[in-house]
């Protein structure tokens, strides 16, 4: 049976961990030639290695998506040792919890912005000049529920920038999704919940957070990696050829409250 993304060629940013290493290796199977990215060149190697070692094709890139040089290079190695990209997936991300604790609010908050946001419209950019070249692509984007719904009371103080940052990788799929629908390139998100990668663990290794956050989603659980995957690469792929700049909820029912 020919995969989902048989012949495609896709770069997976942030791959090295949670949500882009479960893409990673889901794309493969799928028929993918994937190239991993990450800022860190040993944990991109790591799921790349993995990759190949179960029948896929990948390989492993590294650099920062902040930067506009590194964004540029990454579109094209991925062009120079795969020959082309057609789908990008921006799943590399943080949250404040992982700027040094000495940081005041507002240099977390640049931080933040320069990865989830920033990060995003670099990569995007270099991408759609490649796939204007190709006449098509995909780009799926990694927004959040908290990027369409605000935090629950208790939560965040309203100065956490993962909001600020996931509204606006919103917002940017939508308009990118539109001025971009008449060239072939489609251009949509993922909104999904509270999910177990390493981005959540700080949350959950509290038991009494872990059982609110699972209270908050009406299946009362958190999400799974590959169930997050399942609806990136159905984005990504043919199969969504009609939909461009949506802003896919992957929630267990949280939003629909």
């Amino acid at each position: 049976m020919v995969g989902r993304l048989e012949g495609k060629i896709a770069h997976i940013t942030g791959g090295g961990s949670g949500l882009g290493d479960a893409m990673a290796h889901l794309f493969a199977s799928e028929g993918a030639r994937v190239a991993v990215s990450d800022i860190k060149d040993d944990v991109a190697q790591r799921v790349a290695d993995s990759v190949v070692s179960s029948g896929g094709d990948a390989i492993a890139l590294s650099g920062d998506v902040s930067n506009r040089e590194d964004c540029e290079r990454l579109v094209v190695e991925t062009v120079e040792k795969l020959g082309g990209l057609n789908v990008l997936v921006n799943s590399a991300g943080v949250t404040p919890r992982y700027a040094p604790k000495e940081w005041d609010f507002e240099k977390t908050w640049d931080f933040v912005v320069s990865i989830n946001l920033k990060g995003t419209m670099l990569m995007s950019k270099f991408a759609v000049d490649q796939m204007r070249k190709q006449g098509s692509g995909s780009i799926v984007n990694l927004a959040s529920i908290i990027g369409l719904v605000g935090y629950a009371q208790g939560i965040s103080d309203g100065f956490n920038p993962y909001p600020h940052t996931k509204g606006g990788v919103v917002q940017m799929t939508r308009d990118m999704g539109v001025a971009l629908a008449k060239e072939g390139i489609r251009v949509n998100s993922l909104c999904p919940g509270f999910t177990y990668t390493p981005l959540v663990q700080t949350l959950v290794d509290d038991s009494d957070m872990h059982e609110r956050l699972k209270s908050l989603h009406p299946m009362g659980r958190l999400g799974n990696p590959h169930e997050i995957a399942n609806a990136a690469i159905f984005l990504a792929s043919d199969e969504a050829s009609f939909i461009t700049g949506v802003n896919l909820p992957v929630d267990g029912g949280y939003t629909a409250q």
